[in-house]
């Protein structure tokens, strides 16, 4: 069990130190108090039986920021040591302690001194937007006005714990296609270059009895093994102009629209941009959030810019004293039945509820359209494969049964 090094005031008003184990804080902290002891600071002690290598590890990443994982990390353990008592102050002063990557412990300890300094911690963190989006900053924020700061950093934890799970699942579908792809690309590229030139001396000569697929796949392959440096500054340009271009407005228009028409994937997208819009509008709604604070990061957080200007349509429709479900109505991206029900949850004062139940429901959408692309993709990519290598194989082999027959008659 880990262990805790622990300050506490005695009843008798002395200060006493020292270290116990415990399943975690929130018992460390009980054994604590059961003793009649008010904690003071209360941290868990470093292991010491880290493995060297976890050591390189941590300084080979002292570059770099703090990852997702840690936010949540950062967010589980301050939740329970508020829970258990101790100050905001002293549980960052412990969590900062315990923190491996350099950029982020600086971080924590500039949280700290502006809270010591009388900032709230909600204007504290703001200062990091890379770190704590605004969804994290308004839930925290409105903990902080209604006193309930260590019960919302354990949705925020929550939230962001879904999030990373639908983030997984969306990759993990894209590894197997990917990994085929990559295959069927590097074998193709190895047939043109490598295999079909050493028919070439074969063929030489007799190109009037050969076949078209043979004619066309050996002037392809002479081509490339001529100009394989054009192929590849052709790739590098390629992704160089779409990076860049996804950068600019219109590119990013473009490559968020083709994502909503995409055959395949469109389905996951739509199930993913409703799913992560409900899911924050109807957290910030829960969390106390002003309904125009809520609908302004939902159009922040959302990841697509044709779902972003809906919601920024819908702020501003809402400023002027029109309901939420006026503007859905006139766009296609949710479904008419979302709106029906948003509209519903507006007339009977639930709407968070509802929209936490819709954002539900296309969790398990966007589950199922995962399982369902993958089923899909797959033997498509692996029919797609195999007609390229048959067709190849085929432009190797006819011409040599040709020229056998050509030879015995």
């Amino acid at each position: 069990m880990p262990q805790y090094r622990y300050q506490a005031r005695q009843p008798s008003g002395r200060i006493r130190g020292g270290s116990l184990v415990a399943d975690d804080v929130g018992s460390a902290a009980a054994v604590l108090r059961s003793q009649g002891c008010h904690v003071l600071q209360l941290v868990p002690m470093a292991d010491r039986a880290t493995p060297g290598i976890g050591r390189v590890l941590a300084a080979l990443n002292w570059s770099s920021g703090p990852t997702t994982r840690d936010i949540l990390d950062f967010t589980t353990q301050l939740a329970v040591m508020i829970r258990a008592g101790i100050s905001l102050r002293q549980a960052l002063d412990g969590i900062g302690e315990q923190v491996t990557n350099v950029k982020f412990k600086r971080m924590i300890q500039e949280i700290k001194s502006d809270v010591e300094s009388g900032k709230q911690f909600s204007e504290a963190i703001a200062k990091f937007p890379g770190c704590f989006n605004p969804l994290y900053v308004n839930m925290v924020r409105a903990s902080e006005m209604s006193g309930s700061f260590a019960k919302m950093l354990d949705r925020i934890a929550a939230f962001m714990t879904q999030q990373m799970e639908t983030r997984k699942m969306v990759v993990s579908a894209s590894i197997y296609p990917g990994i085929i792809a990559i295959m069927a690309v590097s074998v193709t590229i190895f047939l043109l270059t490598f295999v079909l030139p050493r028919f070439a001396g074969v063929f030489q000569g007799k190109e009037d009895v050969l076949p078209w697929p043979t004619i066309f796949l050996m002037g392809l392959s002479s081509w490339m093994v001529e100009y394989w440096w054009a192929v590849l500054v052709g790739l590098l340009l390629g992704v160089v102009g779409f990076v860049a271009g996804g950068r600019t407005t219109s590119g990013r228009s473009w490559i968020d629209h083709g994502k909503l028409r995409m055959p395949l994937f469109r389905g996951m997208f739509r199930a993913l941009y409703v799913s992560r819009s409900l899911q924050t509008m109807g957290e910030l709604l829960n969390a106390g959030v002003p309904v125009l604070d809520s609908i302004t990061v939902t159009a922040d957080i959302t990841g697509n810019v044709h779902y972003r200007s809906l919601w920024l349509g819908v702020h501003s429709s809402v400023k002027q004293g029109r309901k939420i479900h006026s503007e859905l109505d006139r766009s296609t991206l949710l479904p008419a039945s979302v709106n029906q029900m948003i509209s519903a949850g507006e007339e009977s004062g639930k709407l968070s509820e509802v929209l936490q139940e819709i954002s539900e429901y296309y969790a398990g959408v966007l589950r199922n359209a995962l399982k369902t692309l993958t089923s899909m993709i797959e033997p498509l990519l692996i029919v797609v494969m195999g007609s390229v290598v048959g067709f190849i194989a085929m432009a190797i082999i006819l011409p040599i049964f040709k020229m056998s027959s050509i030879v015995s008659g």
